[in-house]
């Protein structure tokens, strides 16, 4: 295995004052913790993964991680268990989607499944449904049309449209629903 350990930025000149001694410190012992780690990182990785580039690519993105958002951790004797946690949810994230990419390629890659050509009257009839869709959408009140264009066009959840629009759930959840019926009776 290939040494994995982060390069820092920038080093603090000697002499600092004080409240930058202390944070240097608890740098210091961040740059320990994760070079004494890198490797359990790694076999983490490599377990789920059993691929070593892979492997060497989730536990370094894992520390990297671990590095910028050591500040949320409260407990510095806890780490170990957090670098594991979130090296094994990083390895399991990149596992599904090489499945779900092997998946996609080996369907397409088969003739029988792949969709028909389209005719040329049905390109023609899609073609006037998109342009009848975004006239509908055009249609719709303002506050409608980007409920709905995140939710169900762009996949946002619920929850991340209420983020964005700074409003409640409830609110946006109404506001769909009122944009998916205006837009249903414009396309009748």
């Amino acid at each position: 295995m290939r040494e994995m350990v982060l390069v820092q930025a920038e080093r603090l000149p000697e002499g600092v004052a004080s409240e930058e001694d202390a944070k240097s410190l608890e740098r210091g012992e961040l740059d320990q913790l994760l070079a004494a780690n890198a490797p359990l990182a790694y076999r983490v990785a490599m377990g789920v993964l059993r691929n070593h580039s892979e492997a060497e690519d989730v536990a370094q993105e894992a520390l990297f991680r671990a590095f910028r958002k050591s500040h949320l951790l409260r407990d510095g004797q806890r780490f170990k268990g957090w670098l594991v946690r979130m090296t094994f949810r990083l390895a399991l994230d990149r596992r599904r989607s090489s499945h779900r990419r092997a998946d996609r390629e080996t369907r397409w890659a088969q003739p029988e499944l792949r969709p028909p050509t389209p005719s040329v009257e049905e390109m023609v009839a899609a073609k006037q449904f998109q342009e009848r869709l975004g006239r509908a959408l055009d249609e719709l009140p303002r506050h409608l049309r980007l409920v709905l264009i995140l939710a169900a066009m762009e996949g946002y959840s619920m929850a991340e449209v209420a983020e964005i629009l700074r409003t409640s759930t409830g609110t946006v959840k109404s506001r769909l629903f009122k944009a998916r019926k205006c837009l249903a009776e414009k396309l009748r």
